[in-house]
C-alpha cells in the first residue's frame, strides 16, 4: 500500500491535485495524512517529530490555499499516548485542525484501552471530530491454516470488518454515555454496521447468553443505553467506491444529517477523478431532496468541522 501511494502523483504533487479538483466546480478538500501513520514507521521516541512535521505541513498548506483546503485532519503518534494528547490539542487550538484521524487499532491494540480512549475524550472536550480509518494488513490471514489473506480480501472485506469491530469496542466502552456529543466519523459508510441493525439490536439484547461463565469478563461493559442506539451515534462518509446502495444503507442507519461527502481520492484507477465522479453519480442516483443533498455535500461538514469560511465558488 505504501509503495502504491508513493507512485501516485496526486499524493504529493499539489498542482496535479489541483488539476483534478478543477474538474469538479466548487470542490474543496479537508485532507488527512495517508498511511502509514507515525506509529507504524517510527519508535515512540521518533513518532512525535513525524506528527509535528505532518501537522505543521498540513497547516501551512491550508494557509497557502484556503479556498482549496478550508481545514485539515490532524495526525497523532499513538504509540506515544501522552504526546498524542498534547499534539491533538496543539493541532486544533494552534494550527486550526478540523479534528484528528486514528486507525481502528494501534499496532494491534484495541481503541478501548484507557490511553486511546483519552484521545476521544479530549476531542469531545475540544468539540472536534475523530476520523476512524480502518487498518488490517495482508498478514492477517483469513484462515488459521494460512499465513496471508488472499485475493486482497484483507482490504475488500477485512477493512469494513475492522471498522465495525472498532466501533463495537468504542460502544461498549461507554464513550458515548460519557460524551454524548462526541463526533466519530467512520470511513466507508460505517463498515458493515449499517447492514447489521437486527444483530446489533435484538441480537445484542441477549448479550452474555452466548458466553460461557469462565469468560464472563469478555462481556463486562459500562454501556448504559441499548447497543443499537449507541451505534447510531457514529457518523459516516460516502467513500463507497461509487456504491449508491452502500450510501443509502449508511444513511438509513445513521441519518442523512450524519453522512459526510468523501471519496477515497486519489486511490481510484485514474489516480484522482474516478472516485469523485463515481461518488457524485452514486448520490445523483439516489434522488436526494435538496436538503439531503446540501447536508451531505457541504452542510454537515461545515457544521461538524466548524468550517466558518465559505469556500469560493462552492455550491450551497
Amino acid at each position: 500500500m505504501f509503495q502504491r501511494a508513493q507512485a501516485n502523483r496526486v499524493m504529493t504533487d499539489l498542482e496535479a491535485r489541483f488539476r483534478v479538483m478543477d474538474g469538479f466546480p466548487g470542490y474543496a478538500q479537508v485532507p488527512s495524512l495517508a498511511s502509514p501513520t507515525p506509529e507504524q514507521i517510527a519508535s515512540p521516541e521518533q513518532s512525535p517529530d513525524l506528527a509535528r512535521i505532518a501537522n505543521d505541513a498540513m497547516a501551512a498548506m491550508v494557509a497557502a490555499h484556503p479556498q482549496r483546503f478550508p481545514s485539515f485532519v490532524g495526525t497523532l503518534p499513538l504509540n506515544n499516548p501522552d504526546f498524542a494528547l498534547r499534539e491533538a490539542e496543539r493541532a486544533v487550538r494552534e494550527l486550526g485542525a478540523a479534528g484528528v484521524q486514528i486507525l481502528t487499532s494501534v499496532q494491534g491494540q484495541p481503541l478501548d484501552r484507557p490511553e486511546f480512549l483519552a484521545v476521544f475524550e479530549l476531542m469531545a472536550t475540544l468539540n472536534r471530530p475523530v476520523w476512524l480509518h480502518p487498518t488490517r494488513p495482508m498478514t492477517t490471514a483469513d484462515y488459521a491454516t494460512e499465513s496471508v489473506s488472499k485475493f486482497d480480501l484483507w482490504w475488500a472485506l477485512g477493512w469494513p470488518h475492522e471498522t465495525s469491530v472498532a466501533m463495537g469496542r468504542l460502544v461498549f466502552s461507554g464513550v458515548f454515555d460519557r460524551h454524548p456529543t462526541l463526533v466519530v466519523i467512520t470511513h466507508h459508510a460505517g463498515g458493515t454496521v449499517p447492514m447489521m441493525a437486527g444483530r446489533l439490536g435484538s441480537g445484542l439484547e441477549l448479550l452474555g447468553t452466548r458466553t460461557p461463565p469462565e469468560h464472563s469478563q469478555a462481556i463486562q461493559t459500562s454501556l448504559r443505553e441499548p447497543p443499537l442506539a449507541a451505534f447510531k451515534r457514529f457518523h459516516a462518509d460516502t467513500a463507497t467506491f461509487g456504491s449508491s446502495a452502500a450510501i443509502e444503507c449508511g444513511a438509513a442507519f445513521f441519518g442523512w444529517d450524519r453522512m459526510l461527502f468523501a471519496t477515497d481520492m486519489p486511490f481510484d484507477p485514474e489516480q484522482g477523478p474516478g472516485y469523485i465522479r463515481a461518488t457524485l453519480q452514486a448520490l445523483d442516483a439516489l434522488n436526494l431532496t435538496p436538503v439531503q443533498r446540501h447536508a451531505v455535500l457541504s452542510g454537515n461538514a461545515r457544521r461538524l468541522l466548524h468550517l466558518n469560511r465559505r469556500v469560493q465558488g462552492s455550491t450551497p
